[in-house]
């Protein structure tokens, strides 16, 4: 049955990490504004004021909630994760804090699914406690994101792999422990079944960081997505995650869950958004009025409320299906939420830019930081364009072609089938 009520027991978790979002984390964000801060594990400053507010997390048992009880999480379903993701993304250190950060959410996922007892134990354990990152290092300079155009190359030399080759935009990698990379070790198999995944510790010998590489508003030098070269790396034979070949599989099983946390976050971002557009509206004088009575100011507000729930109620389907519907039920649903955040973001971001006048545009107010990263979360997790693309040749595939010289909605042919059906009523 369809309901759309939250029971008043999680209610009112939410309610308490909304509180803690806004009074605990928010503050964060102004103390500590760097794009890597909340991936600098060894900044003395702003890991004594987590610790104790991750503690309280813990303490609410909230933490790591993407999880199950076996790793050190509650195991909430999509649906609950949705409904704190949308909190917890109005701060960029909220996840941190929370103990959901991207990417070590996903990296963390494939090591539960894929990895070891002895993987799990060196690195998600660590992960998981937050005393670590990781990065995920697939994407090349040549080939962006699609994994048929990698050369980055793994190839067995004894009882090691040997990687060689180059990375682009491997995210948090100046921070990382260790690194998941994704490297083709069998070039004449299929596409899907060429590549395997890899864990590398970011100290092994012919790592190197030819850049880091920063995103639009970031001074040149100073980002923290590492353009990287291994350099004939050497790791054991059992640094593999997953068997070899299935580098795709294990992608798809992580970037498939970052796609849509990265959607629920997003919505939480929007709504900040709207919230200042309001506060704004009813606070600002312009001819002679609130701008809150000026109809473009209401229609903006007005597109932006609408657009963000009706993506809020995507994001809320896809975890329905995700978590009462078999494994890949939801890929569709998963692209549409990944093509929709950048669309809605980006609209809402703008309109609140504008909103604000000159004010929308400087760095005293977070708004222009917005407006940059929509077009980061256009490409994060996949183009885009690849996820239209997907998205129509999943329902292309069920599409009938008409045999008539018509199309089958055609209205005289229609007609003329009816008036036939019913002739005998007609003739009367």
């Amino acid at each position: 049955m369809w309901d759309f009520s939250t029971d008043p027991e999680f209610q009112a978790k939410l309610d308490w990490i909304a509180t803690f979002v806004r009074e605990e984390c928010e503050p964060l964000d102004l103390l500590f504004p760097g794009h890597g801060d909340p991936y600098d594990v060894h900044n003395a400053q702003s890991r004594a004021i987590i610790a104790p507010l991750q503690e309280q997390v813990k303490a609410q048992g909230l933490w790591a909630c993407h999880l199950g009880p076996e790793l050190g999480g509650p195991g909430y379903g999509q649906m609950k994760l949705a409904l704190m993701n949308e909190i917890l993304g109005r701060s960029y250190w909220a996840p941190t804090v929370f103990g959901t950060a991207a990417p070590d959410t996903g990296n963390a996922e494939i090591l539960a699914m894929f990895g070891t007892e002895e993987q799990k134990a060196r690195y998600l354990q660590p992960l998981m406690d937050g005393t670590i990152v990781s990065t995920f290092s697939m994407t090349e300079p040549q080939a962006g994101a699609d994994p048929k155009e990698f050369v980055c190359r793994a190839y067995r030399d004894g009882d090691e792999w040997v990687i060689d080759g180059q990375k682009w935009f491997s995210s948090n990698a100046r921070y990382a422990s260790f690194l998941i990379v994704m490297a083709v070790t069998d070039p004449d198999a299929p596409p899907h079944s060429r590549m395997s995944m890899l864990i590398v510790p970011t100290e092994t010998a012919g790592v190197k960081f030819i850049r880091n590489v920063g995103l639009m508003e970031e001074p040149l030098g100073e980002g923290i997505h590492g353009y990287m070269h291994y350099d004939k790396v050497r790791v054991p034979l059992d640094a593999m995650l997953g068997g070899p070949g299935e580098g795709f599989k294990v992608a798809q099983a992580r970037l498939g869950g970052g796609r849509v946390h990265h959607a629920m976050r997003t919505v939480g971002k929007c709504q900040r958004m709207i919230d200042m557009m309001l506060e704004r509206a009813v606070s600002r004088r312009a001819q002679g009025r609130l701008l809150a009575d000026h109809q473009f100011v209401q229609g903006d507000i007005a597109d932006s409320i609408i657009e963000l729930e009706q993506f809020r109620l995507l994001v809320m389907k896809t975890a329905w299906v995700i978590d009462t519907q078999p494994h890949g039920a939801a890929r569709t649903l998963i692209a549409m939420c990944k093509v929709q955040m950048a669309e809605v973001y980006h609209k809402i971001a703008r309109r609140a830019v504008h909103l604000h006048g000159s004010l929308g545009v400087t760095n005293e107010m977070p708004l222009a930081y917005y407006l940059m990263g929509a077009e980061s979360l256009a490409l994060a997790d996949g183009p885009t364009e690849v996820h239209k693309v997907q998205v129509a040749k999943a329902f292309l595939k069920n599409a009938k072609p008409h045999e008539g010289l018509f199309p089958s909605e055609h209205i005289p042919t229609r007609l003329a089938a009816a008036k036939q059906k019913y002739a005998g009523v007609l003739d009367q």
